[in-house]
């Protein structure tokens, strides 16, 4: 494996979900705090911003090829030529307080999305899925901090952690009717000094986990054994996704949120956007499946 290196030092309070367009060949992704969706071209090596008027939680790309994005408010579609924001709507209206937060595609192209109360960090956020109708489907509640969403290559796997519990779950998942069943502890993290937060899968069914407060990504087994540690000299390490034109690029996002100042100091790269050579592909997305 090649050794981590800077692909773009934007210095994001809370970058997170990166996602690989193979169409735009660019890696979008998000800094949620200080709201804004990120695009970098490797060819070129552009960078464009599109800030955004609210928290972002999480987006993803669409079968219309356009963007639909997670924001405080709800689901919104994203045009790139304009910057302009279409409203769809609003998973849980009755709750002002939550916002939210990751969200991925299963391999049939639903979208799933936890929400969390972002203020008190009570356990009032839900995991849900929607569909192209604009209805959606409530799964698992009683959550904090929604992440860690993926699926193992075939969908017959999916893996989601409630980032406190310390702890990753994966479950059996129905593809045909798009519902999570049996779960189990895939990772304990209890004694670890690192919390889950975002995470995908190669084509090798190996799950790639962002370990954040301890500055690593892992790469486990099926069967939760750790296989291989990637260390960055920074430890607000976020979530990470493959790209590129192979696939074989493990792009990774971090945070300076919540640093001191002597901690800012000593990690002058948090909040970039960092990159390796993986030297396994990864898995394409599923664009979200938009009514026709």
């Amino acid at each position: 494996m090649s050794a981590v290196h800077v692909v773009v030092e934007s210095a994001d309070r809370l970058g997170e979900v990166p996602l690989w367009s193979p169409s735009r060949k660019s890696l979008f992704w998000i800094d949620v705090r200080k709201p804004a969706l990120h695009a970098y071209a490797p060819g070129s090596g552009v960078v464009r911003t599109f800030p955004l008027p609210e928290l972002i939680g999480s987006f993803c790309e669409t079968s219309k090829g356009r963007l639909m994005l997670a924001l405080k408010s709800g689901l919104h579609f994203l045009d790139l030529e304009t910057g302009g924001l279409q409203a769809w709507f609003d998973p849980e209206p009755a709750l002002p307080n939550n916002r939210l937060n990751d969200g991925k595609c299963d391999r049939q192209g639903r979208f799933w999305v936890g929400s969390m109360n972002d203020g008190d960090r009570i356990p009032t956020g839900t995991l849900y899925s929607v569909l192209g109708n604009g209805t959606s489907t409530a799964h698992l509640s009683g959550i904090t901090i929604p992440n860690s969403l993926a699926w193992s290559p075939d969908g017959k796997k999916m893996y989601f952690a409630d980032t406190p519990a310390k702890s990753i779950q994966v479950f059996d998942f129905d593809t045909e009717d798009g519902v999570p069943y049996n779960p189990r502890t895939f990772l304990d993290m209890s004694s670890h000094a690192g919390r889950p937060d975002g995470a995908t899968v190669d084509a090798e069914g190996c799950l790639w986990s962002a370990h954040i407060h301890a500055g690593q990504v892992v790469r486990y087994t099926p069967q939760g054994r750790r296989d291989r540690t990637i260390q960055l000299p920074v430890t607000g390490v976020t979530s990470c996704a493959f790209g590129g034109d192979r696939l074989e690029t493990l792009f990774i996002t971090t945070a300076t949120q919540g640093l001191t100042e002597q901690a800012l100091r000593e990690q002058p790269l948090a909040g970039a956007l960092f990159a390796v050579n993986a030297g396994v592909s990864g898995v394409c997305d599923t664009p979200f499946a938009e009514a026709c």
